[in-house]
């Protein structure tokens, strides 16, 4: 007959006789089998009617009632009734408490669970539940290979975008006289930009044969809903997305167009500054003090600071001041072009403040805006996609940060299998509905 204490322990096929008290005031819970499964043999079926002997395992369980809990049960050892039956003797077990093991199925799940529902690490999981990291490690593997689909669900925008797995190794290279990469590795990640789902896999590698194998891998019902992929500007991934997913349209994301325009106009800073001065820059120089503002937008600076900044360059010497006004200006222009997406510009305000852009490096002599200005027209297709369509890779860069703070809070992974099912339960929590948005 099930008791309260049963009801309240709830450990399904076991019956909880009575509880006391140790010396240390921690409740023991004498379990006996309430289950009349537990005596059929589990070989052979055969409902068994022989004891062999009486044992007492101490399965750890989950707290009761915030207070932690010994249990003690005592089963029995059956002889198997079949004869031909190899089994000949075995022990009762039930669901919550499985044969030969030492903790119950419920406190191996919630420890599981707390790693890939809860973001914690697998040190903390282990010392909140009192289990050793291996437990952890595999209840993890368990939980994270049930909650985790197969195969993604169709998406309509797939971002794809890479990022680094450890630090690279270098060694020195005796014949080139100089150091040289051993090992660089990475991980290209495919997420969900429309629906959701978060981090749908990584590959290994950044090459366009890993990423077309991924994508060649999904069904053609599964690649043809693809309408849109956006990506940096990296021809390892256009050329594969090219090869795969010919119809989908391709988009560049603006935050590395940005960061173009940006370096473009340090490395002019840089370049005048060492070349007139002979140095790096110092505080003393004014270029160098405004370093910050130069890679900042106008629009988002008060006017005064814009006005600030353009009187200090025209100060300045002018074979100084001017190449850095001149990559500035550049810039500004790239970026009042992209300011046009999401407001659906049409064809001639794009193409005018394109043209304008363009005859703003053409009048320089600086080769850091011709490379910039040859870049963006290479880019130009991808780029103009994102305008009329504002698609940006912002899920994935996101995606990467929770990669990278998943690897850190770990201390690195040796096994990149399990890095990568660690931060595919990190970063679909969301979609899992185990994200707390409060």
């Amino acid at each position: 007959m099930v008791n309260d204490t049963t009801r309240l322990l709830g450990l399904d096929g076991l019956v909880a006789e009575r509880v006391e008290l140790d010396a240390t005031g921690v409740p023991v819970v004498h379990l006996a089998t309430g289950c009349e499964q537990a005596r059929c043999c589990p070989q052979c079926g055969q409902r068994a009617v022989r004891i062999k002997q009486w044992t007492t395992t101490r399965p750890r369980d989950l707290p009761v009632g915030g207070r932690p809990v010994r249990l003690r049960w005592r089963k029995r050892r059956w002889y198997c009734p079949t004869p031909a039956c190899p089994r000949q003797s075995f022990t009762e077990h039930v669901a919550q408490v499985p044969a030969r093991a030492r903790l119950t199925t419920r406190l191996r799940q919630a420890a599981g669970a707390a790693v890939a529902d809860g973001g914690r690490t697998i040190v903390q999981a282990a010392r909140d539940h009192g289990v050793s990291w291996p437990v952890v490690a595999g209840a993890f593997t368990a939980h994270a290979t049930k909650v985790l689909p197969a195969e993604p669900e169709p998406v309509t925008v797939l971002g794809i975008d890479e990022v680094r797995r450890g630090k690279p190794r270098w060694a020195w290279d005796e014949q080139a006289g100089s150091w040289t990469t051993t090992a660089d590795r990475w991980h290209v990640g495919f997420v969900d930009l429309s629906g959701g789902q978060g981090l749908l896999a990584q590959v290994e590698g950044r090459t366009t044969v890993a990423v077309t194998g991924w994508l060649t891998d999904r069904p053609p019902v599964w690649r043809d809903q693809v309408q849109a992929v956006a990506i940096d500007m990296c021809t390892v991934f256009k050329s594969a997305v090219r090869q795969v997913l010919p119809h989908a349209l391709l988009v560049v994301d603006h935050f590395h167009v940005v960061q173009l325009a940006n370096r473009a106009v340090t490395e002019v800073r840089r370049r005048v500054t060492l070349t007139q001065r002979g140095r790096r820059g110092r505080g003393a120089d004014p270029e160098w003090r405004m370093r910050n503002r130069l890679t900042r937008s106008a629009a988002r600076m008060p006017g005064k600071h814009v006005d600030r900044l353009v009187d200090t360059l025209e100060a300045l010497p002018a074979p100084i001041g001017a190449p850095i006004l001149a990559a500035w200006n550049a810039k500004e222009d790239l970026l009042d072009l992209l300011a046009t997406a999401r407001t659906q510009p049409d064809r001639e305000q794009i193409h005018r403040l394109l043209h304008r852009f363009y005859a703003r490096c053409a009048a320089t002599d600086l080769p850091e805006l011709h490379r910039l200005a040859t870049t963006i027209e290479t880019w130009w297709p991808q780029i103009q996609a994102f305008l009329t369509t504002g698609i940006t890779n912002a899920g994935s860069e996101g995606t990467n940060r929770v990669i990278k703070t998943v690897a850190r809070d770990a201390y690195g992974f040796r096994n990149p299998e399990n890095q990568r099912l660690r931060t595919r339960t990190a970063t679909t929590r969301r979609h899992r509905g185990q994200l707390n948005p409060a």
